[in-house]
């Protein structure tokens, strides 16, 4: 009885172990299978000549209700639909050093949903990161560039901060 009791105590313990060796050795894939990236487009940010003008002939001719910055399109979240989400259309200067050290002509930010996870992923697959997080009330930023130059910009959104933020501002919102 005492053997029987000791046989089936080390094949518990040996199919737990190799259960858990298995969970902790797949881990990272599992997780790198399932890491979502870019879930929404956040911004489109682009040079002209004079963004002044520019945002008053849109808010004219297009209604897009502009602020100093450009405006902010809302939207309801499609996992959530009780929670708000933004994407920022603001034009820059033409002379704005803030796309560099890409040369063209516009930037557009993604939304993602955890941005510390998607770095390691990026930096092990080769991606040029431009910068180090950056974290505000609003979220968090870094700069990547893709296979062609571009500057992008990854923005983990706190939604409800940045929404405080626009009405502390006065902010264009075109819904």
């Amino acid at each position: 009885m005492k053997k029987v009791f000791l046989v089936t105590l080390a094949f518990v313990v040996t199919f737990g172990l190799g259960y858990a060796f298995k969970a902790a050795t797949t881990y990272q894939t599992d997780n790198q299978a399932t890491l979502k990236r870019v879930r929404s487009i956040g911004g489109i940010f682009f040079k002209c000549k004079d963004p002044g003008k520019l945002k008053e002939w849109y808010k004219i001719h297009l209604g897009l209700n502009t602020d100093k910055y450009g405006t902010n399109f809302e939207w309801r979240q499609a996992g959530d639909s009780s929670k708000k989400g933004f994407t920022v259309w603001a034009p820059f200067s033409e002379k704005t050093k803030y796309f560099e050290p890409s040369s063209k002509d516009f930037m557009i930010n993604y939304r993602v949903d955890n941005l510390v996870s998607l770095l390691v992923e990026l930096k092990k697959e080769g991606v040029t990161i431009t910068d180090t997080i950056e974290t505000v009330s609003y979220g968090k930023f870094v700069h990547i560039l893709d296979l062609e130059g571009n500057k992008i910009e990854l923005w983990e959104p706190n939604d409800v901060e940045y929404e405080k933020l626009g009405d502390k501002l006065g902010g264009g919102l075109t819904k």
